[in-house]
């Protein structure tokens, strides 16, 4: 079997709500490339990655001479023929390689009848447990779905419980003022005193206050407080003086910085994430590396459709340490670009596939229709809040939003940005 040809799709994806984090905020919709990769018997393989539009589908479509009579079950020079550490310093394919192995992977499983998990080693688990992962949120265009105060934040994070069976709890923080939040957070620990909970502000407090409020935090019961700070050093100090366990997913996203925290520990848990760290496979030999060091593993989101998600999926289900549950913003789509619609959560978790490949096949005419979409709609800045124009994300940050103002409904998801 070679690899005959691959193609890229941009599409766009509706969520509920617009979803605000420190950086700015997801614009009522998701932006991802689909690539394909077909092989020379006919069969297909399919890969995700975030971003799209016209430079990341070219991006895809300048691998053609590197892949084109590739043997994709030879993923491990993958890495080297397309992320070389080396030249990645000038062409940074990280995220790339990661769709390309997702889609060799499925062409090998499809290829041997048997899904990705078995070709990673044998699966370990059935069900991945997954976390609620809430958001503060803009209303949509009639005006409901807002999550701005602390009684509304408590209803969703119970909608979403009596929903999809959630029992763990993350807090996207970084908005709003941390005293604020810090209330957020309190009101969820005593409306689910038997779940778990987890904060992250994607690194917008200082050290001090990320000191103050793992503080105000502890007899709380806390999973881990993710990224309080930005950096490795700001990490350790906080660390130093709490007894949450510290996690990240946004400094230790690479084999030299695990090196780095394991030599002068700066966190307890690292999120693994199949796009950020180039492939399910880095993300394995990664785990290894946290399992060898008794640091603790998790799986990060990054904003996935339902072909990153069956990767997640296959990863935990051969991770053996993986203590954790995972991180997913999917609950938050409206809608998904794969055959049966989104995959569904059973006391919240979600069965690894069992079908060849990854398991999942494109809806042909979801694809369309999401890649027409974003042809209507176009892309949005990521570090942007469109409620706040002219704001810009400060690290630390010192401009929170005001949690006593109520945002105008948007009209339309993505139609206010500019083209």
């Amino acid at each position: 079997m070679r690899i005959a040809d691959l193609r890229a799709t941009t599409v766009t994806v509706p969520l509920e709500a617009s979803l605000r984090h420190s950086n700015g905020a997801h614009w009522g919709r998701f932006v991802r490339t689909i690539i394909e990769i077909e092989s020379d018997n006919g069969l297909v393989g399919i890969g995700e990655m975030g971003g799209g539009g016209q430079s990341a589908e070219a991006a895809v479509v300048s691998l053609r001479d590197y892949l084109v009579g590739h043997d994709p079950a030879r993923t491990e020079v993958l890495r080297f023929m397309l992320a070389n550490p080396t030249a990645s310093l000038y062409n940074n394919r990280t995220q790339l390689l990661a769709a390309v192995e997702f889609a060799c992977l499925d062409l090998q499983g499809q290829h041997l009848g048997v899904p990705v998990h078995v070709l990673l080693g044998g699966k370990i688990r059935e069900r991945i447990p997954f976390a609620s992962y809430l958001f503060f949120r803009y209303p949509d265009a009639s005006g409901k779905g807002e999550v701005r105060t602390a009684e509304q934040l408590v209803a969703h994070a119970r909608a979403l419980k009596d929903k999809h069976g959630f029992t763990i709890h993350k807090l996207k923080g970084g908005v709003f003022p941390p005293d604020y939040e810090l209330e957020c957070y309190r009101a969820l620990a005593e409306a689910f005193p038997k779940d778990r909970l987890r904060y992250d502000p994607n690194g917008a407090l200082s050290v001090e206050e990320g000191i103050r409020f793992a503080k105000a935090i502890e007899s709380v019961n806390n999973d881990y407080l993710e990224d309080p700070a930005f950096g490795l050093n700001g990490l350790r100090r906080i660390r130093e003086k709490t007894s949450i366990p510290i996690a990240t997913n946004t400094v230790v996203v690479n084999f030299e910085q695990l090196a780095t925290t394991v030599r002068d520990p700066a966190v307890d848990v690292v999120l693994l994430d199949t796009t950020f760290w180039g492939g399910i496979r880095a993300c394995i030999r990664a785990a290894a590396v946290c399992e060898t060091f008794q640091i603790g593993v998790a799986v990060h989101s990054s904003g996935e459709l339902g072909i990153q998600l069956a990767s997640m999926l296959h990863l935990g289900a051969v991770v053996p340490n993986l203590t954790f549950a995972a991180d997913a913003h999917y609950h938050h789509l409206l809608d998904d670009v794969i055959e049966g619609g989104r995959m569904t959560y059973h006391n919240g978790a979600i069965t690894a596939p069992d079908t060849p490949g990854l398991g999942v096949r494109l809806d042909e005419a979801k694809v369309r229709k999401y890649a027409d979409l974003y042809q209507e709609l176009g892309g949005y800045p990521y570090d942007r809040d469109p409620g706040r124009p002219g704001w810009f994300p400060l690290l630390p940050n010192s401009d929170f939003a005001d949690p006593t103002v109520t945002q105008l409904p948007l009209t339309s998801p993505g139609r206010h940005e500019p083209r």
